[in-house]
C-alpha cells in the first residue's frame, strides 16, 4: 500500500443473483432530495470475470469507485441513498435500456433496440464493449437473452426504485431534486471528447438548463466553490440518461449530475481511497447539508 493510501475492502465476486441495489434511507425523509449513485457497484460476477480478457483491476476503472461513501451522509441530513452494487463494466443504469452494439451479440437485435447512438458508437452501451482505454471487455460474442436477462433483472429494478423515490418526494414535498453521483478521471481519456485534457474538481450537468433549475444549479456552484473546488458546467459532461430523463423542472423534478475529479480522493491506478478521502467526503456532506437547507422558491427561478 502507498504511504497515502488508506484500506477499503476490495471488489467482490459473486453469484449472478447477488443483490443488485440497496437504499440507505432516512428514518424520514424531511428533505426534497434524491441521491443516486448508479455507477460505483464493485459487486462483480464471477462469469462476467471468467468472460473477459481483462483483469480485474482494468475492470474496475470503469466504476465511479467510492462515489457511494462520499455520499454516505445523504441520510443523515434526511434524504435517501440509491446505490447500485452491479459494477458499471457489467451493466450501465446510466444508458437507456437498449442502447445495446450488434457486433457484441449472437443473432439479430430486436427492432427495439437503439444500436446508432453515440455512446454505442463509443463502445460504451448499456452492456460496454470497452473500457475507457479502448480495450475489449469480452473475448467473445455474448448471448442476447443472457443481455436481456441483465437489464430485466438489474437496469429495471433499479429504475423502478428510482422512479418511486423521486414521485414519492415529489408527492409529499410538491418538488424533488435528484442529484445523480458520479465520478471522472482526473484527465479525459481516448475515447473522451477532451482527450489529455487535466479536469477541474467538479462538473455539473444540468443538460443545458433543462434538467434542473440554473438557480438550483448556481447555488450548488457556489456551495462547491466556497468549499475550494473549482467548479465547472456541462462541460465535457452534461449529464447522461438518468439527468435527461428524470429531469423535467416544469413538472417539479429537477436532476443535476454531479461529476467529481478522482484524484481529489483515490488513486486512479489502484482503485485505492487516499487519505484526502476523509476530508473529501467532510466536504461532500457540506454540500448535502446546503443543499438540505435550500431556499426552496430557488426551484421555480430561472
Amino acid at each position: 500500500m502507498a504511504p497515502n493510501e488508506i484500506t477499503r475492502p476490495a471488489a467482490e465476486i459473486v453469484e449472478a443473483d447477488a443483490p443488485s441495489w440497496s437504499v440507505a434511507a432516512p428514518v424520514e425523509q424531511t428533505v426534497p432530495l434524491v441521491f443516486a449513485s448508479p455507477h460505483s457497484g464493485r459487486r462483480y460476477p464471477a462469469d462476467l470475470l471468467a468472460a473477459s480478457p481483462l483483469d480485474p483491476l482494468a475492470l474496475r476503472r470503469s466504476e465511479d469507485a467510492f462515489v457511494d461513501e462520499l455520499y454516505a451522509a445523504a441520510p443523515a441530513f434526511g434524504a435517501p441513498l440509491l446505490q447500485s452494487h452491479f459494477p458499471r463494466v457489467f451493466l450501465d443504469c446510466n444508458r437507456e435500456p437498449y442502447e445495446l452494439d450488434p457486433a457484441m451479440f449472437e443473432g439479430p437485435l430486436p427492432a427495439y433496440v437503439n444500436s446508432r447512438s453515440p455512446r454505442v458508437a463509443a463502445g460504451l452501451g448499456t452492456i460496454a464493449r470497452v473500457i475507457a482505454t479502448g480495450e475489449e471487455v469480452y473475448r467473445r460474442r455474448l448471448s442476447l437473452d443472457g443481455a436481456l436477462a441483465r437489464i430485466r433483472e438489474h437496469y429495471v429494478p433499479y429504475h423502478q426504485t428510482l422512479k418511486a423515490l423521486i414521485e414519492e418526494t415529489r408527492a409529499r414535498f410538491g418538488v424533488c431534486l435528484l442529484v445523480d453521483c458520479h465520478s471522472m478521471p482526473s484527465v479525459g481519456g481516448p475515447m473522451d471528447a477532451d482527450p489529455g485534457s487535466r479536469r477541474v474538481d467538479i462538473v455539473l450537468g444540468n443538460c443545458f438548463d433543462s434538467s434542473c433549475s440554473p438557480a438550483v444549479t448556481a447555488f450548488a456552484e457556489t456551495v462547491l466553490g466556497d468549499l475550494g473546488y473549482a467548479v465547472r458546467r456541462n462541460v465535457p459532461y452534461a449529464g447522461g440518461f438518468t439527468t435527461r430523463h428524470y429531469g423535467r423542472p416544469g413538472e417539479g423534478v429537477h436532476a443535476l449530475q454531479i461529476e467529481i475529479n478522482r484524484a481529489l480522493y483515490m488513486d486512479e491506478r489502484r482503485i485505492a481511497p487516499l487519505a484526502t478521502f476523509d476530508e473529501t467526503a467532510e466536504r461532500i456532506g457540506r454540500l448535502i447539508a446546503a443543499l438540505a437547507g435550500m431556499n426552496r422558491t430557488l426551484f421555480t427561478q430561472r
